[in-house]
């Protein structure tokens, strides 16, 4: 039985892995992080998208104490999101350790689920400038994993090498283009689809979506040389 673990958020590029996936693996189960973050209303989107698009199991785990730990824009309401960097050049909105928390947890429930796979969403090409989406961290982490377990999971990351252009074609090369516009949440003030307009993220998912229906063929044609590469 192939089975996989994808980690889940509700938004547009683990929705679109999960919706990949469904193409490949038997068992697909989702686990859904709770660490009192500031768009709380993405836990209930995941809910609702793992539900419509049949998983196999959704697993909403408590790590709260990240919240504790890591002070961000994405765990303190009091802290504005800005879209310029802070000093140490990141955007104040990076939650520290929190990809490190998630692989780590999603690590051992596949290795209780007997799954040879964690998928997750993580994107160097075209991000928001957190450290902890880049390829070599997912390598560093794929390899403690596996040492730290003696296992043989594989970290995979379908939307790496992908810009945001190319992850919208992504989803409509699966005939899921208006699932993921119209179901998905992206944005940091927790406004589902195409959000506030105004935080980052729904900056980077509109331009993104606005470039790959201004130009689908070229698109499609670049996304489809990423995926035969």
């Amino acid at each position: 039985m192939n089975k996989a673990v994808l980690v889940f958020s509700g938004g547009q590029d683990s929705t679109t892995c999960l919706i990949r996936a469904k193409e490949t693996f038997d068992e697909i189960h989702c686990i859904t992080f709770d660490y009192g973050q500031r768009h709380r209303q993405e836990i209930e989107i995941a809910q609702q998208i793992a539900k419509a698009l049949h998983v196999t199991s959704h697993k909403v785990m408590d790590v709260s104490l990240l919240n504790e730990l890591a002070i961000s824009s994405l765990t303190r309401d009091n802290i504005p999101v800005k879209h310029e960097l802070d000093s140490n050049g990141l955007p104040n909105s990076f939650v520290p350790g929190r990809n490190i928390l998630f692989l780590t947890l999603a690590g051992i429930y596949a290795y209780q689920l007997n799954a040879s796979t964690i998928i997750t969403g993580v994107c160097e090409t075209d991000f928001s400038g957190y450290p902890d989406c880049r390829n070599e961290f997912v390598k560093e982490m794929n390899r403690a994993i596996n040492s730290g377990m003696d296992s043989f999971i594989h970290i995979e990351t379908p939307l790496m090498w992908l810009n945001k252009a190319e992850t919208w074609a992504l989803a409509d090369k699966y005939g899921q283009l208006d699932f993921v516009v119209n179901q998905t949440l992206t944005c940091y003030n927790g406004i589902i689809g195409s959000g506030c307009g105004d935080c980052p993220a729904c900056h980077l998912r509109e331009k993104g979506l606005t470039e790959y229906l201004n130009n689908k063929g070229a698109i499609q044609a670049a996304l489809n040389q990423k995926l035969t590469d």
